[in-house]
Protein backbone atom coordinates (compact mmCIF):
# COMPACT_ATOMS: atom_id res chain seq x y z
CA UNK A 1 0.00 0.00 0.00
CA UNK A 2 1.44 3.37 -1.04
CA UNK A 3 0.20 6.46 0.77
CA UNK A 4 1.04 10.11 0.10
CA UNK A 5 2.54 11.50 3.29
CA UNK A 6 2.64 15.06 4.58
CA UNK A 7 4.95 15.51 7.63
CA UNK A 8 3.53 18.99 8.22
CA UNK A 9 0.22 17.36 9.24
CA UNK A 10 1.82 15.75 12.29
CA UNK A 11 1.74 18.84 14.58
CA UNK A 12 -1.74 19.68 13.33
CA UNK A 13 -3.05 16.30 14.46
CA UNK A 14 -1.21 16.72 17.77
CA UNK A 15 -3.09 19.96 18.40
CA UNK A 16 -6.37 18.34 17.38
CA UNK A 17 -5.62 15.44 19.73
CA UNK A 18 -4.94 17.79 22.66
CA UNK A 19 -8.09 19.80 21.92
CA UNK A 20 -10.44 16.85 21.55
CA UNK A 21 -8.90 15.10 24.56
CA UNK A 22 -9.46 18.21 26.70
CA UNK A 23 -13.06 18.43 25.49
CA UNK A 24 -13.62 14.79 26.47
CA UNK A 25 -12.07 15.50 29.87
CA UNK A 26 -14.39 18.46 30.50
CA UNK A 27 -17.39 16.38 29.50
CA UNK A 28 -16.33 13.62 31.87
CA UNK A 29 -15.86 16.10 34.71
CA UNK A 30 -19.41 17.36 34.24
CA UNK A 31 -20.80 13.81 34.19
CA UNK A 32 -18.81 12.28 37.04
CA UNK A 33 -17.95 15.29 39.19
CA UNK A 34 -14.59 16.74 40.18
CA UNK A 35 -11.97 14.93 42.23
CA UNK A 36 -10.37 17.85 44.12
CA UNK A 37 -11.00 21.41 45.19
CA UNK A 38 -10.04 24.02 42.61
CA UNK A 39 -6.66 24.97 44.10
CA UNK A 40 -5.49 21.36 44.41
CA UNK A 41 -6.96 20.38 41.05
CA UNK A 42 -4.85 22.97 39.25
CA UNK A 43 -1.80 22.03 41.32
CA UNK A 44 -2.18 18.40 40.28
CA UNK A 45 -2.89 19.35 36.66
CA UNK A 46 0.20 21.57 36.52
CA UNK A 47 2.33 18.79 38.00
CA UNK A 48 1.01 16.36 35.39
CA UNK A 49 1.82 18.78 32.55
CA UNK A 50 5.36 19.52 33.74
CA UNK A 51 6.08 15.88 34.56
CA UNK A 52 4.77 14.77 31.19
CA UNK A 53 6.96 17.29 29.36
CA UNK A 54 10.11 16.31 31.23
CA UNK A 55 9.41 12.57 31.11
CA UNK A 56 8.61 12.63 27.41
CA UNK A 57 11.84 14.46 26.62
CA UNK A 58 14.13 12.40 28.86
CA UNK A 59 12.84 9.05 27.64
CA UNK A 60 13.03 10.28 24.05
CA UNK A 61 16.71 11.05 24.50
CA UNK A 62 17.31 7.72 26.22
CA UNK A 63 15.66 6.02 23.26
CA UNK A 64 18.12 7.71 20.88
CA UNK A 65 21.15 7.30 23.14
CA UNK A 66 22.45 4.05 21.55
CA UNK A 67 22.86 6.01 18.30
CA UNK A 68 23.60 9.58 19.40
CA UNK A 69 24.99 9.28 22.93
CA UNK A 70 23.81 11.42 25.84
CA UNK A 71 24.16 15.18 25.89
CA UNK A 72 22.24 17.32 28.39
CA UNK A 73 21.98 20.14 25.86
CA UNK A 74 19.70 17.92 23.77
CA UNK A 75 16.97 18.41 26.39
CA UNK A 76 16.53 21.93 25.02
CA UNK A 77 16.36 20.90 21.37
CA UNK A 78 13.08 20.11 19.56
CA UNK A 79 12.01 16.57 18.73
CA UNK A 80 12.69 13.30 20.51
CA UNK A 81 9.50 13.05 22.58
CA UNK A 82 7.70 9.88 23.63
CA UNK A 83 4.15 9.20 24.79
CA UNK A 84 5.28 6.58 27.30
CA UNK A 85 7.73 9.04 28.84
CA UNK A 86 4.98 11.64 29.07
CA UNK A 87 2.60 9.25 30.80
CA UNK A 88 5.17 7.98 33.28
CA UNK A 89 6.60 11.45 33.95
CA UNK A 90 3.15 12.92 34.53
CA UNK A 91 2.15 10.03 36.77
CA UNK A 92 5.29 10.32 38.91
CA UNK A 93 4.97 14.11 39.20
CA UNK A 94 1.32 13.90 40.28
CA UNK A 95 2.05 11.26 42.92
CA UNK A 96 4.91 13.35 44.31
CA UNK A 97 2.78 16.50 44.50
CA UNK A 98 -0.08 14.61 46.15
CA UNK A 99 2.35 13.12 48.67
CA UNK A 100 3.76 16.55 49.58
CA UNK A 101 0.24 18.01 49.78
CA UNK A 102 -1.06 15.13 51.89
CA UNK A 103 -3.73 14.25 49.31
CA UNK A 104 -4.82 10.63 49.19
CA UNK A 105 -7.64 10.93 46.65
CA UNK A 106 -7.17 9.08 43.36
CA UNK A 107 -7.09 11.70 40.63
CA UNK A 108 -6.54 9.92 37.32
CA UNK A 109 -9.84 8.34 36.30
CA UNK A 110 -11.11 11.38 34.41
CA UNK A 111 -7.94 11.42 32.29
CA UNK A 112 -8.08 7.82 31.03
CA UNK A 113 -10.62 8.25 28.22
CA UNK A 114 -9.25 11.65 27.07
CA UNK A 115 -5.80 10.09 26.84
CA UNK A 116 -7.13 7.28 24.66
CA UNK A 117 -8.82 9.79 22.35
CA UNK A 118 -5.92 12.24 22.22
CA UNK A 119 -3.22 9.64 21.62
CA UNK A 120 -5.30 7.93 18.91
CA UNK A 121 -5.75 11.20 17.01
CA UNK A 122 -2.06 12.01 17.41
CA UNK A 123 -1.11 8.59 16.00
CA UNK A 124 -2.98 9.43 12.79
CA UNK A 125 -0.61 12.37 12.47
CA UNK A 126 2.35 10.05 13.11
CA UNK A 127 1.14 7.80 10.29
CA UNK A 128 0.68 10.69 7.86
CA UNK A 129 4.20 11.95 8.64
CA UNK A 130 5.70 8.92 6.88
CA UNK A 131 9.45 8.41 7.22
CA UNK A 132 9.82 11.74 9.02
CA UNK A 133 8.35 10.04 12.10
CA UNK A 134 10.07 7.11 13.81
CA UNK A 135 6.90 5.26 14.79
CA UNK A 136 6.60 3.02 11.70
CA UNK A 137 7.19 -0.71 11.95
CA UNK A 138 9.63 -3.24 10.55
CA UNK A 139 9.44 -4.58 7.01
CA UNK A 140 6.62 -7.03 6.34
CA UNK A 141 5.20 -9.09 3.48
CA UNK A 142 1.63 -8.79 4.80
CA UNK A 143 -0.87 -7.38 2.32
CA UNK A 144 -1.61 -4.35 4.52
CA UNK A 145 2.05 -3.36 4.71
CA UNK A 146 2.60 0.33 3.94
CA UNK A 147 5.38 1.93 1.90
CA UNK A 148 6.23 5.01 3.96
CA UNK A 149 8.38 6.43 1.19
CA UNK A 150 11.54 4.34 1.18
CA UNK A 151 10.25 1.56 -1.11
CA UNK A 152 9.84 -0.93 1.79
CA UNK A 153 6.45 -2.23 2.94
CA UNK A 154 6.27 -1.93 6.71
CA UNK A 155 3.89 -2.65 9.57
CA UNK A 156 1.63 0.41 10.01
CA UNK A 157 2.11 0.27 13.79
CA UNK A 158 0.52 3.70 14.18
CA UNK A 159 -2.75 2.37 12.74
CA UNK A 160 -2.49 -0.73 14.93
CA UNK A 161 -2.30 1.62 17.91
CA UNK A 162 -5.30 3.65 16.80
CA UNK A 163 -7.35 0.45 16.67
CA UNK A 164 -6.06 -0.64 20.07
CA UNK A 165 -6.90 2.73 21.66
CA UNK A 166 -10.40 2.79 20.18
CA UNK A 167 -11.09 -0.62 21.71
CA UNK A 168 -9.46 0.31 25.02
CA UNK A 169 -11.38 3.58 25.18
CA UNK A 170 -14.68 1.78 24.68
CA UNK A 171 -13.84 -0.75 27.41
CA UNK A 172 -12.79 1.97 29.87
CA UNK A 173 -15.89 4.04 29.10
CA UNK A 174 -18.08 0.99 29.78
CA UNK A 175 -16.18 0.20 32.98
CA UNK A 176 -16.35 3.81 34.20
CA UNK A 177 -20.15 3.76 33.85
CA UNK A 178 -20.35 0.95 36.43
CA UNK A 179 -19.56 1.17 40.16
CA UNK A 180 -15.81 0.85 40.71
CA UNK A 181 -13.06 1.84 43.10
CA UNK A 182 -11.74 5.35 42.61
CA UNK A 183 -8.51 5.34 40.60
CA UNK A 184 -9.18 1.97 39.05
CA UNK A 185 -9.94 3.29 35.55
CA UNK A 186 -6.63 5.16 35.27
CA UNK A 187 -4.62 2.19 36.53
CA UNK A 188 -6.33 -0.05 33.99
CA UNK A 189 -5.49 2.44 31.23
CA UNK A 190 -1.83 2.61 32.28
CA UNK A 191 -1.49 -1.16 32.56
CA UNK A 192 -3.14 -1.74 29.18
CA UNK A 193 -1.20 0.96 27.33
CA UNK A 194 2.19 0.07 28.84
CA UNK A 195 1.55 -3.61 28.10
CA UNK A 196 0.59 -2.72 24.53
CA UNK A 197 3.71 -0.65 23.96
CA UNK A 198 5.91 -3.32 25.50
CA UNK A 199 4.54 -5.78 22.93
CA UNK A 200 4.09 -3.63 19.80
CA UNK A 201 7.55 -2.06 19.98
CA UNK A 202 9.05 -5.43 19.08
CA UNK A 203 7.73 -4.62 15.57
CA UNK A 204 9.64 -1.32 15.41
CA UNK A 205 13.19 -0.94 14.03
CA UNK A 206 14.63 0.94 17.00
CA UNK A 207 18.02 0.65 18.76
CA UNK A 208 17.96 -2.02 21.45
CA UNK A 209 19.46 -2.26 24.91
CA UNK A 210 19.52 -5.83 26.20
CA UNK A 211 16.98 -7.02 23.63
CA UNK A 212 14.46 -4.19 24.14
CA UNK A 213 14.39 -0.48 23.37
CA UNK A 214 14.37 2.20 26.08
CA UNK A 215 10.61 2.66 25.79
CA UNK A 216 10.01 -1.05 26.42
CA UNK A 217 12.24 -0.99 29.51
CA UNK A 218 10.30 2.03 30.77
CA UNK A 219 7.01 0.19 30.12
CA UNK A 220 8.28 -2.82 32.06
CA UNK A 221 9.29 -0.59 34.98
CA UNK A 222 5.87 1.08 34.92
CA UNK A 223 4.05 -2.27 34.90
CA UNK A 224 6.14 -3.48 37.85
CA UNK A 225 5.30 -0.28 39.76
CA UNK A 226 1.60 -0.76 39.00
CA UNK A 227 1.82 -4.36 40.20
CA UNK A 228 3.45 -3.37 43.49
CA UNK A 229 0.87 -0.62 43.94
CA UNK A 230 -1.97 -3.08 43.44
CA UNK A 231 -0.47 -5.51 45.96
CA UNK A 232 -0.07 -2.67 48.47
CA UNK A 233 -3.72 -1.65 48.08
CA UNK A 234 -4.88 -5.23 48.58
CA UNK A 235 -2.81 -5.54 51.75
CA UNK A 236 -4.26 -2.28 53.08
CA UNK A 237 -7.79 -3.53 52.35
CA UNK A 238 -7.09 -6.76 54.24
CA UNK A 239 -5.84 -4.84 57.28
CA UNK A 240 -8.99 -2.75 57.29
Amino acid sequence: MLVVFHPELHPIFEVIGYSVGFAVYRRGRKQHGDFLADERRWMVTAAAAVGALVGSRVLGLLEQMPQTGWQWINLLKPGGKTIVGGLLGGWIAVELVKWFAGTTKRTGDLFALPLCVGIAIGRIGCFLAGMADDTYGRATTLVWGVDFGDGVRRHPTQIYEVGFLVGLGWLLWSYHARPHRNGRVFRLFMAAYLGWRLAIDFLKPQPLIGGMNAIQWACLAGLIALGFGELSRKQEALRV
